[in-house]
């Protein structure tokens, strides 16, 4: 059974690849076996976790990309497979948020919310998908959050976003099945990560927070890493169009 959760050979590209959950799921996918292109707007994160990757004995590949950019995207494509020659995992995890009332959330920070979240999980997927095709298939991972579910305040664009993201993936799901691609979502719960920082560096608001959680605690990058590796591997083989959170039990407890 073991073996159905080897990734020996394939090839991921992680987006948001530089820090936090990002860089944790990339790290993960490297100790599962596949080779990893890591992607984000920051090239310093970036050279960091492709270091990491191929210290573990894999190898890697580190590409400043703005998922909102059709262009950028397809260089990226253009890398990994100029590099590669195959691409078979994709986790589409760059997102954007600003904490803000949506009565002072600006028009451009809307979009920029939208464009990175839901635009560019699009855009990223779909020539992907191209590729995976001709490959025979692949596995396609975009990580929402248990804010796709759960409205909220001072973020509500981005819980609209990731709720469009989870649409998104069924969609995805239905369309590519029959194509050899299987599309599933993973929500994490609040994680503590430089992107949810304002919440947990609060001791209160963060004592709040694991409150609320039965398991007890707020999340670590760590946490989320099986999800994705279930979800990218043959255990997984006839699950699709599916979210799967990871939240300590917070959505059955409130």
């Amino acid at each position: 059974m073991a073996d159905k959760f080897d990734l020996s050979g394939k090839v991921a590209i992680v987006t948001g690849g530089g820090k936090g959950i990002g860089r944790a799921l990339a790290l993960g996918l490297a100790d599962a076996g596949a080779n990893v292109v890591v992607a984000a707007r920051s090239a310093p994160d970036l050279e960091a976790v492709a270091a990491e990757i191929r210290a573990k004995g894999r190898e890697a590949l580190a590409v400043v990309t703005d998922v909102s950019n059709s262009g950028q995207v397809d260089a990226l494509i253009e890398a990994t497979v100029g590099t590669f020659g195959r691409i078979d995992i994709v986790v589409n995890n760059a997102a954007r948020s600003y904490m803000r009332p949506l009565l002072e959330l600006r028009e451009d920070g809307f979009d920029k919310i939208f464009d990175t979240n839901v635009k560019g999980a699009f855009l990223l997927s779909r020539a992907a998908a191209k590729v995976m095709i001709g490959g025979g298939g692949g596995n396609i991972v975009n990580v929402t959050t248990v804010g796709a579910e759960r409205a909220g305040t001072m973020m509500g664009a981005y819980h609209a976003s990731k709720a469009a993201l989870k649409m998104l993936t069924m969609c995805m799901a239905a369309e590519w099945s029959q194509l050899g691609i299987r599309v599933n979502a993973v929500g994490p719960g609040i994680t503590r990560t430089e992107f949810s920082k304002p919440i947990w560096s609060n001791p209160d608001v963060a004592e709040m927070v694991a409150s609320r959680v039965p398991m007890g605690r707020i999340a670590e990058p760590a946490d989320i890493v099986g999800a994705v590796l279930f979800l990218c591997s043959d255990s997984s083989g006839f699950i699709t169009g599916q979210s799967l959170y990871v939240d300590g039990g917070m959505m059955v407890a409130t």
